[in-house]
């Protein structure tokens, strides 16, 4: 093959942007199909490319955790979105928290101006039977397509169903009953970078109550229900507030409402139970729920949370709502470099090919767009190696047990373990193994590029 080679990149979300910019960047062309504005889905707003649905956070960036690694080793490898989100984030802890519309419109104009990815606005309905193709349609992949690959692949979809949270207008909160505060005071820049909603017992007990009684809007989709004995199949990583409340009446306090490290100035103590907000835009000019994916009726969403210390007369920007989540059984289908092992030419990238999270899905678009530029150049794609998060990552998504697949964030358990003598040297300190595992992983990846 020859730098003449065009390759199909089907999908405009993080992983097909950042495949297109991969594979652009190293002087072959590309075309990059959209079906947004054309067809919308459920849950997206804009017609931008990686518009970010369900939260505003790429999560921590801690030094030695694992999410700090992964993003570290992608801004090594040049990524696209990391660029894009250092130059749109707004206060958030020790995340790496963006203004989702700027942050969309950053990554929007770079890949459209780039001379070598021509943008095409319309719906892709099957995999091109001719060239190399990434896959990169996303969770929300139309079902026409969703079809193809279910023909091309020789098996059924998998599917779960996910949420996404309240956003509500900074002006309507009552700033008398909020207190502005970080766990435990960390913060990467020292600031208070959460509004804290904070809880009396009996509060929280009447806020459970209404949870479980409020009315369900269901599946906002009407294909595809994914339904296992009479229930709708979420992910257990982002389960809707109803759900966790089911679960028992101190589950929402033990989990998105948990108050530890939040000491509020009223009361010198930490409240019994918290909503914490984050900010969505750089002008602070709205906020999300954090961790409040539900699938309530938008009323009842408005009368519920209006039940929340603060937010009595809370405006909302837009309503939680559910979608569903679509992905391949990846340790069936896909090889160490992400291509289709029945049809190498094609590789897949994103949700679609069985990971979880922004940041997930930058990266493996980011290997997916490297891996389909070595193809068309005549090379061998080259795996990452096995120690750094980007390998570790695609290592589960291609050898995990396929009989009980469910996709994965980024996690030390991804990992290899450390050798038994570092084992035993550092297993009274786990901050230090941690860092002696990001240690190993920078060096790989320091001889890999």
């Amino acid at each position: 093959m020859t730098k003449k080679v065009t390759i199909h990149v089907l999908g405009a979300g993080l992983a097909g942007s950042e495949a297109a910019w991969q594979i652009a960047d190293k002087g072959i062309s590309c075309i990059l199909y959209e079906m947004r504005p054309l067809r919308q889905t459920p849950a997206h707003k804009t017609s931008d490319f990686g518009e970010l649905v369900c939260s505003n956070s790429l999560k921590s960036d801690s030094e030695n955790t694992a999410s700090w690694l992964l993003k570290r080793e992608l801004r090594q490898l040049g990524s696209l979105a990391m660029r894009a989100a250092e130059e749109t984030r707004v206060p958030g802890g020790h995340a790496l928290t963006v203004d989702r519309d700027l942050f969309a419109a950053a990554l929007t104009k770079a890949v459209e101006s780039h001379p070598l990815i021509r943008v095409v606005r319309e719906e892709v309905t099957e995999i091109p039977a001719d060239g190399i193709v990434v896959v990169a349609t996303g969770p929300l992949t139309s079902g026409p397509l969703a079809a193809d690959i279910a023909r091309l692949t020789g098996s059924e979809r998998l599917y779960f169903y996910d949420s996404i949270s309240p956003i509500i207008d900074a002006e309507s909160i009552d700033r008398e009953k909020v207190f502005a505060a970080s766990r435990y005071g960390k913060s990467l820049d020292g600031g208070d970078d959460y509004l804290n909603c904070p809880f009396n017992k009996q509060e929280y007990e009447t806020f459970v109550d209404a949870v479980l009684t409020a009315e369900s809007a269901g599946a906002h989709i009407d294909e595809d229900r994914a339904i296992h004995n009479g229930k709708v199949a979420f992910f257990e990583s982002c389960l809707p507030i109803e759900e966790i409340a089911r679960r028992g009446r101190d589950t929402l306090r033990f989990g998105p409402m948990k108050p530890v490290g939040l000491d509020d100035p009223k009361t010198g103590r930490w409240p019994y139970a918290v909503v914490q907000l984050r900010q969505e835009d750089q002008r602070a000019g709205s906020y999300n729920l954090v961790g409040f994916q539900n699938y309530m009726k938008f009323p009842e969403q408005k009368r519920v949370f209006r039940l929340i210390p603060g937010l009595e007369n809370a405006e909302f920007l837009r309503y939680g709502q559910i979608h569903r989540n679509t992905y391949i059984n990846g340790p069936e289908l896909l090889s160490a470099t992400l291509q289709l092992k029945s049809d190498p030419r094609i590789f897949f990238a994103g949700q679609i090919s069985g990971v979880e999270g922004y940041v997930e899905s930058i990266a493996t678009g980011l290997l997916a767009g490297r891996f389909a530029a070595a193809l068309a150049l005549g090379e061998s794609p080259a795996p990452v190696p096995r120690e750094t998060a980007l390998g570790s990552l695609t290592h589960y998504i291609t050898n995990a047990n396929p009989k009980h697949y469910q996709p994965a964030n980024i996690a030390f358990d991804l990992l290899p373990a450390l050798d038994e003598a570092a084992r035993q040297r550092l297993k009274r300190d786990k901050k230090a193994r941690h860092a002696e595992v990001c240690r190993r992983a920078i060096a790989a990846m320091d001889s890999y590029v």
